[in-house]
């Protein structure tokens, strides 16, 4: 465990709480483990580590999946793993033209799901569709699993009400409402559950440092091109949040002037969800012929007008290659991951030219970051959410020695596993 900075302050409890999710992330991580791995992987001690062990075992977090024998002398390994149905979340995300509420157990597998596509309305008639759907995936549950509901998470962006000339969207008073409404304080009251609400960049983000690249890596910049472009910053295993929840803020990052004819003139278009966004390369089939109403329609619209898709792509590369060389010399990160409501084989495209992209603009003596595919493509934003609970509750978050990890969970009767 790291050594802990003068004057922080610590209790036993805190303490304990740290080591128990120190050793379930690396359990996390390795897959199956004895508690000698465990010890080895957290840098404790064995003791410490069987005393954690048993802890975790008791709480119905781990299970014991066999055991292991090293040649002819000694008893042979106890092999533990994550229990799945030791905890669950509930996620809901929303964007401007769909809500979705899941249900996901503690390994990131979907369990039930709730999926409207409108476009968003009001916070009140959203929270009635949201509290609805909520109970009807309470209902699914067993009365076991309902006790080990961790909370709700919700991911959605930030600012609903603008940027939607850059977007191509037209002025949906409602939209405006989201800013000055408080939606997960009152889901909180409306469901009795602990609600925690990032935006759905940050959301996606945590779900790939829980449940995918963060089982190899603690520090990486997440991106994901949906209708907009949003991203997270993971470091030290944690995710950084910024002052206003907008750390990794990328979409309004400048991106200098798009080449493509189809690319909207005026005021703050400069910037990167209008060239790195899927709503940029809607408008740019559309300009070049194609008929498209949503994302539906694009993969057949992507067949249809190949040379169009090309151009897109160059031009999203070009407007990217900018801000993550700025972002690989200011926080020193070597690994970005990208994902995408996208088939993996465009983003696979992509991200082959974005590497040649990075490597030919890298300064002298500095090396580009390396550029990876996320796991878990249009999944990611609604597992992200679900995540969030079960991230605050699980996660070896320095917050928890000094009292602050549970910063953002509002209302609602919160489960602590400790």
């Amino acid at each position: 465990m790291r050594a802990m900075r003068a004057g922080q302050g610590t209790n036993s409890l805190q303490i304990r709480q740290y080591n128990q999710r120190l050793v379930l992330r690396c359990l996390r991580r390795l897959g199956e483990a004895s508690k000698a791995d465990l010890a080895r992987a957290a840098d404790l001690t064995s003791t410490a580590v069987g005393q954690i062990v048993d802890e975790l075992d008791a709480l119905g977090l781990v299970e014991t999946v066999g055991k292991r024998h090293r040649g002819q002398r000694g008893q042979p390994a106890t092999i533990m793993r994550l229990n799945r149905a030791g905890a669950y979340g509930i996620g809901v995300r929303l964007d401007r033209s769909r809500i979705e509420t899941v249900l996901v157990d503690l390994g990131g597998h979907l369990l039930a799901q709730y999926t409207h596509d409108i476009d968003l309305p009001s916070p009140a008639v959203a929270l009635d569709i949201v509290q609805r759907d909520v109970e009807q995936l309470r209902a699914f549950c067993t009365p076991e699993m309902r006790e080990r509901i961790t909370g709700i998470g919700i991911g959605r962006p930030y600012n609903l009400g603008s940027w939607l000339q850059q977007l191509d969207l037209v002025e949906v008073p409602s939209l405006h409402e989201w800013d000055e409404t408080d939606f997960a304080g009152e889901l909180a009251r409306a469901t009795g559950l602990a609600t925690v609400e990032e935006n759905d960049g940050a959301a996606a983000a945590i779900a790939e440092l829980f449940h995918g690249l963060g089982h190899e890596a603690d520090n990486f910049l997440y991106l994901f091109i949906g209708p907009c472009i949003g991203g997270g910053l993971a470091m030290g295993g944690d995710y950084l949040r910024g002052e206003t929840g907008n750390a990794a803020d990328v979409a309004v990052m400048p991106a200098g002037p798009s080449r493509l004819p189809s690319a909207p003139q005026g005021p703050q278009t400069d910037i990167l969800l209008t060239r790195a966004s899927l709503n940029a390369l809607i408008r740019h089939l559309r300009h070049c012929g194609a008929q498209v109403t949503g994302l539906g329609d694009l993969p057949g619209a992507m067949n249809a007008h190949p040379d169009a898709v090309e151009e897109w792509m160059d031009d999203c590369v070009d407007a990217l290659a900018g801000p993550l060389l700025a972002m690989r010399a200011l926080l020193d990160i070597s690994l970005v991951a990208v994902d995408s409501d996208l088939d993996r084989v465009w983003i696979d495209r992509l991200i082959a030219r974005l590497e040649k992209a990075l490597a030919a603009g890298v300064a002298e003596a500095r090396t580009p970051p390396v550029v990876r595919a996320g796991h878990f493509g249009p999944y990611a934003g609604a597992l992200g959410a679900a995540s969030l609970p079960l991230f605050v509750h699980f996660s070896p978050r320095a917050g928890i020695l000094t009292g602050e990890a549970a910063v953002g969970v509002k209302g609602g009767s919160e489960h602590v596993f400790a």
